[in-house]
């Protein structure tokens, strides 16, 4: 809320409901957590996912939906590489232009 308020790049975000929401804080716990209460089940589980660092946590979930989906090895037939022939041909003196490996 306070990068909405204080960057302009982020203002444009900011809504009335924003400012109504902010002091019932509280209320959106207690409702949150009322709603756990009734609807988690055995068949049907609620989860909660920490998102403090993004790419963390998507993965993390991704993780846990597939950890979830019984799946079986798809049959496969055993791949044999044919002889490779190489080194015929020259790499071009092109002055490539590289996308910079940041991470």
């Amino acid at each position: 809320m306070r990068d909405r308020i204080d960057d302009g790049r982020k203002v444009w975000k900011l809504t009335p409901m924003d400012l109504k929401s902010f002091d019932r804080w509280d209320d959106y716990t207690r409702a949150r957590d009322e709603m756990f209460a009734a609807t988690d089940s055995a068949w049907a589980p609620w989860f909660v996912a920490r998102s403090e660092d993004k790419r963390r946590v998507r993965l993390n979930v991704i993780s846990h939906l597939l950890k979830h989906v019984p799946y079986k090895d798809a049959p496969a037939e055993k791949v044999k590489l044919p002889k490779r022939k190489i080194g015929r041909t020259k790499a071009a003196d092109y002055p490539f232009k590289y996308v910079a490996e940041r991470f």
